[in-house]
């Protein structure tokens, strides 16, 4: 469990509000709009009406002390940029600022923010992966090389075992889960029969990935 400052409440904040939660971290939520605030009280330790480009009061929050600080201001710019820096001249550990593009990020960076999140970027990406192949079922970026995809067995793989595909000297790929009627079985080794309805996580670099899946 780890103690986290969330700023920014708009529906990017939201959401991470209620999943820190549910993963039960302690969470304190800040924004200037008392609404907003309202909204997360049931999902976080606790709120505060504020704002955040406020030195005197960032540094109420006892900013030190958390182990991760979350800049998720969405819709000023300016105000997340103040607000990062603030948070590292105060001392905080991990300052993790959301940005929307890469000049954006370069600015966050250069002002104390530890890692930049694009989550419009990010979310493009995936939605034109995921919907542009019928085969293509998840997608996660791993960093700028490699990637996972939960994608479809192809039909002629079906009854084959993984050594006798040997995806991994082909293509530098590793098969490292099959999904099974909605189970996700990871113990898969040379002699996993691939079958019919199932799908597989694979592994590997992003371009070995498009030539083996043609995506």
């Amino acid at each position: 469990m780890k103690s986290i400052l969330l700023i920014g409440l708009g529906r990017f904040g939201k959401h991470i509000a209620m999943d820190l939660g549910e993963l039960g971290h302690e969470v304190m939520a800040v924004d200037k709009v008392e609404e907003r605030v309202n909204d997360v009280l049931p999902f976080v330790t606790s709120a505060q009406i504020g704002d955040s480009t406020n030195q005197d009061f960032l540094e109420s929050l006892g900013t030190r002390n958390f182990d991760v600080c979350i800049v998720a201001i969405g819709n000023d710019f300016q105000s997340s940029l103040e607000t990062t820096s603030l948070l590292k001249e105060l001392g905080a550990k991990l300052v993790v600022s959301r940005a929307s593009r890469d000049v954006q990020a370069k600015f966050l960076l250069r002002n104390g923010a530890d890692e930049v999140v694009y989550p419009e970027k990010q979310l493009a990406k995936w939605t034109a992966i995921r919907y542009s192949a019928d085969h293509i079922l998840d997608y996660i970026e791993l960093d700028g090389e490699n990637a996972m995809f939960e994608v479809k067995i192809p039909a002629d793989w079906i009854g084959k075992t993984i050594g006798e595909i040997d995806i991994r000297k082909k293509y530098n790929i590793n098969i490292i889960g099959i999904r099974r009627n909605e189970k996700l079985d990871l113990s898969v080794t040379p002699e996993t029969v691939l079958s019919n309805g199932e799908t597989m996580m694979v592994l590997g670099r992003y371009r070995d990935l498009q030539k083996c899946f043609r995506i």
